[in-house]
């Protein structure tokens, strides 16, 4: 009897403090959580490829991200997403809208146009570890939000400016590897473009 009435009092401290926590949360406005990311890139590789998609670049990185409550303004729960993210970014042309002209009374291989670089970032994040807890649950929300925000972080850490300009040094390579043949025919290159000259094509 005695047991009964020890396990009866257990259970009903429990309920108690169950209460007083979700009644202290209702009162102090526990309902927005704090969030606070700190992001490490892990490998930063860069490479070449003589085809339209003239540079790849693959970054990872990880990135964990706390949340919590706080209460006068110290913090009473938290809990923590830990993400891998694998960014992939590109710079590609389309050379089927590179514009020349054959002039073959002057031997003249004259280019008009050249594509503008195409710049597509691809990231995909990967939910790496969840440190949950009874009174701080992290929901499906909280996982979209933390993944959204590994996203944004990892495209912003890909420096475009310079994808752009690797990437225009290897289309000057690869045109160089194209104009070999009219080259071998003695036709001269003319760039009306303005934008190849580098090459002394």
């Amino acid at each position: 009897m005695k047991n009964y009435k020890v396990i009866i009092s257990f259970v009903a401290g429990i309920v108690v403090m169950l209460i007083l926590f979700f009644g202290l949360k209702s009162c102090l406005n526990l309902g927005g959580k704090t969030e606070k990311s700190d992001y490490y890139i892990l490998t930063n590789q860069i490479s070449r490829m003589n085809k339209m998609v003239v540079m790849e670049q693959n970054i990872s990185s990880m990135q964990k991200t706390k949340m919590g409550y706080e209460v006068f303004g110290k913090e009473v729960s938290n809990n923590s997403i830990i993400t891998y993210t694998k960014t992939n970014a590109q710079v590609s042309y389309d050379l089927n809208k590179m514009k020349m002209e054959v002039d073959s009374i002057n031997k003249k291989l004259i280019i008009t146009e050249l594509p503008d670089a195409d710049i597509r970032i691809t990231p995909s994040v990967e939910i790496q570890s969840l440190d949950d807890s009874f009174f701080n649950r992290i929901s499906e929300k909280d996982i979209k939000n933390v993944s959204q925000k590994a996203k944004e972080t990892a495209i912003k850490s890909i420096d475009q400016n310079q994808l752009r300009t690797e990437g225009r040094k290897q289309l000057m390579e690869n045109l160089d590897h194209i104009f070999v043949l009219a080259k071998a025919l003695n036709y001269t290159i003319e760039d009306k473009t303005g934008k190849i000259g580098v090459l002394g094509l």
